[in-house]
């Protein structure tokens, strides 16, 4: 006899992410690491490792890349990031949603992140304070660490978990870990 599922067995886990109820889901990884000051959004390294997580470990990602795009659509800007100057209350506006997306995704969407740390993590915040909350919540945190290691402050280093020179060794430690 043919099991048919219910509609209802299918849910939105997050904003962009359809996914059936009734199966086992894994985990899920926060993709931290800068957007707003990286090559490409920082879009390049996290298409990467999602193909890896689905592919090879059955986890699922949120990606604050995808979900800042999403909310930027929505208020019809041709460049967004000029509004810091010529509109700084809807800039704010804009950016306080997508820390409320973010820190959401952290805090009650998330096993544990995957943060890339390089030099573009300088200019901007979210990272840090992501990786903050995350080891405050107890979430492991793997870092991928691309700065010499005097580079790194003293609290992203002791909030990191596991520290990685590269992707590679942070899929090897993973497969270790979940597979």
């Amino acid at each position: 006899m043919e099991t048919i599922k219910s509609p209802l067995s299918w849910g939105f886990l997050f904003v962009g992410y359809l996914v059936d109820l009734s199966k086992e889901i894994n985990m899920i990884a926060y993709l931290s690491g800068p957007i707003e000051n990286a090559h490409n959004d920082g879009a390049d390294w996290r298409n990467d490792i999602t193909e890896w997580l689905e592919v090879k470990l059955n986890h699922k990602v949120f990606n604050p890349v995808i979900e800042t795009k999403s909310i930027i659509e929505q208020h019809n800007t041709n460049d967004f990031r000029l509004m810091k100057k010529t509109n700084p209350d809807e800039y704010k506006t804009i950016i306080r949603k997508i820390i409320k997306v973010d820190l959401d995704a952290v805090v009650n969407k998330s096993d544990y992140l995957i943060v890339k740390w390089d030099e573009s993590v300088f200019r901007g915040g979210g990272t840090h304070g992501e990786v903050t909350m995350a080891y405050w919540l107890k979430k492991p945190i793997f870092l991928v660490n691309k700065l010499p290691i005097d580079d790194v402050s003293s609290w992203i280093f002791s909030c990191s978990e596991y520290i990685f020179e590269n992707f590679e060794d942070l899929k090897n430690k993973l497969e270790e870990l979940y597979y």
